[in-house]
């Protein structure tokens, strides 16, 4: 399988980036949570989640390795919003 497919190179293309930051200072890359759930989708053989919530959470978990921000929140604190429903508008 090529590495083409991998999600954090789905995650550079959709950004148009080749490589990520690596520090959060310097961090400027940004998801929104559209690109989140398209990622996911186009992901979706690839992740184990059984719907597009928890795909989308396995995508913004690839987001804090590469330190890419998700609706300008770094992924944890998107990722917690996301728990307290703060993005449910996206999965309803």
């Amino acid at each position: 399988m090529s590495a083409r497919n991998e999600t954090p190179h789905k995650v550079n293309q959709t950004l148009g980036v080749k490589k990520c930051n690596g520090s959060w200072e310097e961090a400027t890359e940004n998801l929104t949570m559209v690109q989140v759930k398209q990622l996911a989708e186009e992901q979706k053989d690839r992740l184990t989640g059984a719907d597009l919530y928890a795909r989308s959470r396995e995508i913004m978990g690839t987001c804090v390795s590469m330190r890419v921000k998700v609706e300008g929140f770094e992924p944890k604190e998107a990722l917690k919003r996301m728990s307290e429903g703060e993005f449910s508008e996206h999965f309803s």
